[in-house]
């Protein structure tokens, strides 16, 4: 049964190896199991088999391969790889734009390559808290930083839009202030101040922002949030030099799915700070 399943995977990157003949001799023996067991193997399971597969560090079995080994790190064997790691059910990434990627990483004079502890890339989860008696949904960024010999994941930003511009200046700012005397009444104007709700703001000075972490461990910290549980998670590549692309879990029937290449864009010069941007709405 190995023997079928390892001939069939490698027909998927390598369709030119197996005649008609071979094919439909494979396709009448498979039962059911095998079929799911095949599926299995050409399913990208973990973040970090996405990216020894992107490399081409491990078989079409999952095995990893030696740096000795022909295939590691292998010109041919990462087009057909890759080309296996994007979501083929996304009509937004055109063949055109997926082959000058594949090109791009896989030449021979330069070729690119992941690097789990590369840095340039981040993840995006999508989490459930209860807020007393609400349902809401924050976002964490999560970045892989260094710890001692080894490294860890934080939380190294938040989205949650009841805390932006939390304490935000409106276009009449300017008819609410402090009278400059105000230190000769002892600041007992103040009282303005703390009863002006939405507009406390616009009684800060004007580069102030909100630190929506410090916010976030408050409200942790005080029991206002429970954490629910993870909706979603995605995670956002940079590391390929004139590249970005974000990878997504499919859990779904067939071959095409696990981590997968969810989109796909070609970096112009001043682009990329204004994506990062974007992606954690600092814009």
């Amino acid at each position: 049964m190995r023997k079928y399943i390892s001939l069939f995977l490698w027909s998927l990157l390598f369709p030119f190896s197996m005649d008609g003949q071979n094919w439909n001799l494979i396709n009448s023996e498979q039962t059911s199991y095998e079929r799911e067991e095949k599926s299995f193997y050409a399913e990208t399971k973990q973040v970090n088999q996405f990216i020894r597969r992107f490399n081409a560090e491990e078989n079409v079995l999952g095995i990893r391969l030696s740096s000795n080994d022909s295939l590691y790190h292998s010109s041919q064997l990462r087009k057909n790889y890759i080309n296996m790691l994007f979501d083929n059910q996304n009509t937004s990434i055109s063949d055109m734009l997926k082959s000058a990627f594949i090109n791009d990483v896989t030449q021979d004079a330069n070729p690119k390559f992941l690097d789990f502890h590369g840095g340039e890339w981040f993840g995006e989860t999508f989490v459930k808290f209860d807020r007393g008696s609400q349902e809401v949904f924050i976002t964490l960024f999560m970045e892989l930083v260094k710890e001692n010999l080894g490294s860890k994941w934080v939380v190294g930003d938040i989205y949650y839009n009841p805390y932006e511009d939390l304490y935000g200046r409106d276009a009449g700012s300017g008819s609410r202030f402090l009278h400059p005397l105000s230190h000769e009444l002892d600041f007992m104007n103040l009282d303005r101040v703390f009863k002006s709700g939405n507009h406390t703001g616009d009684y800060f000075y004007q580069g102030f922002h909100p630190d929506k972490l410090s916010i976030f461990m408050y409200e942790l910290r005080n029991n206002t949030l429970q954490f629910n549980y993870v909706s979603g998670v995605k995670f956002h590549f940079f590391q390929i030099d004139g590249w970005y692309f974000e990878i997504t879990e499919f859990n779904r029937p067939g071959l095409n799915r696990g981590w997968l290449i969810s989109n796909l864009i070609k970096l112009e010069d001043g682009q990329k700070q204004k994506l990062i941007n974007f992606i954690y709405h600092r814009d």
